[in-house]
């Protein structure tokens, strides 16, 4: 695939971002228009390897058609690269922008050299193939008389609209946010990815014929969870509709659950100081800023501000990172982003060998803002949170922390707290970074679903990875309710595989294409 010899003859260079402090006076997103012949001599880079392990059980959980689409893009066929990229991936310009490519830490060429630019050029299709005017909607030629109900409009859920409705069956996704996307839209930053690249999908899979019904919660008032999605909503004066799972089932000939993964991990939780004003988990964060900013562009105040604050981060990864973004844009006097694991190697480690994921220190793009205005990265590792001091209004001032080692276990921690290393960090807000345990629990109680822990602390909805079924006849879970927290791309997969799995128990046997099957898949 590609040039015989390109991986030999040209460097890996990828698409860079706006400037970044040019790219902290707005919103907009960080990339920048790609030059087709940089895209297309990266395309050469792509080897004949044999066995093309960027799309095998390592890299991607979608088998998208990698070396295929490279070396389309090479020869300048780029109206085949998008055929090729569409028979894999219903929403490569979510995943081109927002998946962290794990095909690249599989890609062969990386063994002894930089892998292949495959993110840059899955993006790049995409957005030349809405360009050109190629991306249409494709209605069903037939109708099944079918319905499928569908609760929540994450990647899962909408994956398996796009797949349901192109084989005929009626197809109705239900979200209780006041816009369809989920985790898209409130949960990635527009800098990430931009929200009219969001609705301009789900308006193509409306003119296919899918219903999406918004402000509806399909539970009880009860399991109307306390968290942000409530609070936000109400302040912004959305009149909430309530429908029973129950009723929904028997509307239907299926139920779907797509909920994600929403109840937030916080390991803070039993620190002293807790509770006090100023103290928010980052989803919170993130979605008043994304709905007032594509409210008012702001201008209403119904967000949390930054301006003038010291920032403290608790945990890192996407979410941390995206936090440190937002703060910057905000105008914060400061940022600091703490970590609790060691700083991860530059190159692999031993233990982490190809192609697994290369668990590597990476910069990411709030990093490289963070670091352009003040000259430092704002990432401190081995910090483990101790307390959140207050002021006299009961407002937090302070984070106070100690440094971990490591290397030195302590009792049934895997590390212990460095002597003498405690310190005081000043902060005005702080936002808990921590990840997700699991779904609400509401919608299952009310079916009866059963639910397991594949992981620890998580507790998901009980299916298996293929059949999507749970314990409730006529009753299919996907995405991060099943799976639990995971990437966009593992979100297609299985809102793909589960409408599959729907389509074969409707109909008796399916055309659908099965979607990989992974390692980790059942988890």
């Amino acid at each position: 695939m590609g040039k015989p010899t390109g991986f030999k003859e040209f460097a890996r260079q990828t698409v860079p971002y706006r400037d970044p402090l040019a790219r902290l006076a707005d919103f907009d997103e960080i990339y920048t228009e790609p030059e087709e012949s940089q895209l297309r001599t990266q395309g050469a880079r792509c080897m004949d390897c044999g066995v093309p392990f960027c799309q095998s059980s390592t890299g991607c959980p979608i088998d998208n058609l990698i070396p295929e689409w490279n070396d389309l893009v090479y020869h300048g066929r780029w109206r085949e690269a998008l055929d090729r990229l569409h028979k894999t991936n219903n929403f490569p310009e979510f995943t081109g922008r927002a998946c962290p490519a794990p095909c690249e830490g599989a890609c062969v060429l990386g063994i002894t050299d930089p892998p292949v630019t495959i993110k840059n050029i899955e993006n790049a299709i995409i957005d030349r193939g809405f360009a050109e005017g190629w991306v249409t909607a494709q209605p069903p030629a037939r109708s099944t008389n079918k319905r499928v109900a569908i609760v929540g409009s994450g990647p899962a859920g909408l994956a398996a609209a796009a797949q349901l409705i192109r084989v005929g069956h009626a197809v109705t996704v239900y979200e209780r946010a006041d816009r369809i996307g989920g985790l898209l839209m409130y949960g990635i930053p527009n800098m990430k990815l931009d929200k009219h690249v969001v609705e301009r999908r789900i308006n193509l899979l409306r003119e296919e014929g899918v219903v999406f019904v918004t402000n509806t919660h399909v539970g009880s008032r009860e399991s109307f969870p306390s968290g942000h999605m409530t609070q936000i909503m109400q302040e912004g004066g959305c009149d909430v509709q309530f429908l029973d799972p129950r009723d929904l089932l028997e509307r239907n000939d299926v139920l779907l659950l797509a909920t994600g993964a929403t109840q937030p991990f916080d390991p803070t939780r039993d620190c002293p100081g807790r509770d006090l004003k100023g103290v928010y988990l980052a989803m919170d964060f993130l979605t008043r800023n994304t709905k007032s900013l594509l409210d008012s562009n702001l201008s209403d105040g119904q967000y949390t501000s930054a301006k003038d604050k010291h920032v403290v981060v608790i945990g890192g990864g996407d979410t941390g990172a995206d936090c440190i973004g937002t703060s910057l844009r905000h105008g914060c006097a400061s940022v600091v982003n703490f970590e609790l694991l060691d700083r991860p190697p530059v190159d692999r480690a031993l233990n982490n060998p190809w192609p697994e994921w290369p668990r590597i220190h990476r910069t990411d793009y709030s990093h490289a803002e963070a670091k352009a205005k003040w000259g430092d990265d704002p990432r401190c590792y081995s910090v483990l949170t101790k307390a959140f001091l207050s002021d006299d209004k009961g407002r937090v001032r302070a984070v106070q922390t100690v440094q971990v080692d490591w290397s030195k276990p302590a009792g049934r921690a895997p590390f212990s707290e460095v002597a003498g290393s405690e310190k005081e960090w000043p902060a005005d807000l702080v936002l808990l970074a921590t990840g997700f345990v699991g779904p609400e629990k509401g919608v299952a109680e009310a079916l009866g679903v059963e639910t397991c822990r594949p992981r620890g602390n998580w507790e998901t909805f009980k299916a298996e990875h293929g059949s999507f079924a749970t314990s409730v006849e006529r009753v299919f879970a996907a995405g991060d309710c099943r799976r639990g927290q995971s990437l966009v791309v593992w979100a297609i997969n299985e809102g793909r595989g589960a409408a599959r799995a729907i389509d074969a128990f409707l109909m008796g046997n399916s055309t659908l294409p099965a979607p990989g099957i992974s390692l980790g898949a059942n988890i």
